[in-house]
């Protein structure tokens, strides 16, 4: 049975505002300790390089979108890059970025929402989460709060990291959060080239492990004739100085819905 919200638009835009009341009155009651102090001095130590493809084919998509994102990005980097996270203190994307309006210059671009790949103001930002997603894995920072979307839209083009491995946002209440356990402190730092999004993650001490994420178990399959994907993603965790293995971890398991035709002999006799 469809909610309704997912019948009525008037109602879907009264049942957002409320999920958005409602994250300020949590933030608010919780008092959590948000970074937001900001050095353009590098920290001596990189924890983790990430770059991802400004442009990509995505389906059938127009690619005028991508060209708005890459100026959503333009607008979106400064207000993170160089953001200290001290020791005690939680990274969230967006009170960092806050939310990105017309007014700000945010551009229509694309965005995924309820199963449907559509257009909205500031589409785009989920390549960022992504982006500091998959580099705060490769720390000690530890993710307490990240969401993927339930579906597949596109085919892979180009795919640099495993399927499942990126981060989903929408203002305010779907954010990516990471906390900061440690006696280190970190930052991040975020630029753009011509043809890459690029950032790193810093330290003023070197952290005692390096990090290495993987994927297991990936297939589609076929259920009541819908085909979906999975996967797991896996953390090992390695001493930096003996270079012995200190434990292994599940990060997540992945279950999507693909939302685009699958070439002949994908699916696995066993999973379709």
């Amino acid at each position: 049975m469809r909610r309704l919200s997912e019948i009525h638009p008037a109602i879907y835009k009264t049942r957002i505002g409320q999920k958005r009341m409602f994250r300020r009155l949590g933030d608010a009651s919780k008092r959590f300790r948000f970074a937001s102090e900001v050095s353009t001095d590098d920290l001596k130590f990189t924890c983790k390089k990430h770059q991802s493809l400004l442009r990509r084919k995505l389906g059938n998509s127009d690619p005028q979108l991508q060209e708005n994102k890459v100026g959503n990005l333009k607008i979106a980097c400064p207000t993170i890059d160089g953001l200290l996270i001290r020791p005690g203190e939680t990274f969230s994307f967006w009170q960092q970025l806050g939310e990105a309006t017309e007014e700000k210059g945010y551009l229509e671009g694309m965005q995924l929402s309820r199963g449907e790949v559509v257009r909205g103001v500031g589409g785009g930002l989920c390549q960022l989460a992504n982006l500091l997603y998959w580099m705060a894995l490769h720390t000690p920072l530890e993710v307490v709060e990240r969401h993927h979307h339930s579906f597949d839209p596109f085919p892979d083009e180009n795919r640099a990291l495993p399927f499942g491995s990126g981060a989903g946002v929408f203002f305010n209440y779907i954010d990516l959060r990471f906390n900061n356990p440690t006696d280190a402190t970190f930052q991040i730092r975020l630029w753009l080239t011509g043809e890459h999004l690029k950032g790193s993650i810093r330290s003023d001490i070197e952290t005692p492990n390096s990090y290495h994420v993987f994927e297991r178990n990936h297939r589609f399959l076929n259920r009541d004739g819908k085909n979906f994907r999975e996967n797991e993603i896996w953390r090992e965790v390695i001493d930096r100085t003996t270079g012995n293995r200190v434990r292994e971890e599940l990060v997540v398991s992945n279950f999507s819905e693909v939302k685009y035709e699958l070439p002949a002999g994908v699916c696995s006799p066993e999973a379709c």
